[in-house]
């Protein structure tokens, strides 16, 4: 299984590149971001997403997340943003704050769950910005079985698709919380689950 290293700022040109080619052939890849190591696949590959469930054993009853590069790949995905989501997202993107938002009518993209919702969120780390920019969206996960701690290292997210033989970008450590969650469907915004990003710091009800 290939680990290649995507440290640096920009990551290397040929790292993203690998990841880019891998991700358009339906593969999984692991990758770094700003809160904790992830699992990832295009969702412009019909049959992708459904890679990530069964690496996972993630019921597809819980949706996946996706990470952009804009906001505006983020509009592309949404239907109606309610004032209050886009001034979460001026104030916190790129950064860890995933928001849970109606999804764009006709979006035909398999992510689990009831498929009206998409959670998206604009990492702040530069290798899912340089994959992003090149492909478009991705569908990611936390790099762990589900219900299990995420894999901190390269090697652990190695370890986890030894049977896939799957890419793996180093990024070096990446322990932190995983990103905040918050449901911008209704008519406030409502704190799925508290993260890098406290309820209190959000400015929202815990």
């Amino acid at each position: 299984m290939p680990v290649v290293s995507a440290r640096g700022d920009p990551p290397p040109v040929a790292a993203i590149d690998l990841a880019v080619g891998a991700l358009r052939d339906g593969a999984v890849v692991g990758l770094p971001t700003d809160t904790v190591y992830g699992l990832a696949v295009a969702i412009s590959v019909p049959g992708a997403p459904d890679l990530l469930f069964r690496v996972k054993s993630r019921p597809r009853s819980v949706e996946l997340p996706v990470l952009v590069a804009s906001e505006d790949q983020a509009m592309a995905l949404c239907g109606a943003v309610p004032t209050f989501a886009r001034l979460l997202m001026e104030r916190y993107w790129p950064g860890p704050l995933t928001l849970v938002l109606p999804r764009r009518p006709g979006l035909d993209v398999d992510l689990g769950g009831q498929g009206a919702t998409v959670g998206v969120r604009w990492s702040a780390h530069p290798v899912p910005l340089g994959i992003c920019r090149e492909i478009g969206a991705i569908a990611t996960t936390s790099a762990n079985r589900h219900h299990e701690p995420p894999a901190t290292t390269a090697v652990g997210v190695a370890e986890l698709l030894a049977a896939d033989d799957a890419l793996v970008l180093d990024g070096g450590h990446c322990g932190g919380l995983p990103s905040s969650v918050v449901d911008c469907t209704g008519g406030v915004p409502r704190l799925l689950r508290e993260g890098s990003l406290s309820a209190s710091v959000l400015a929202l009800p815990g």
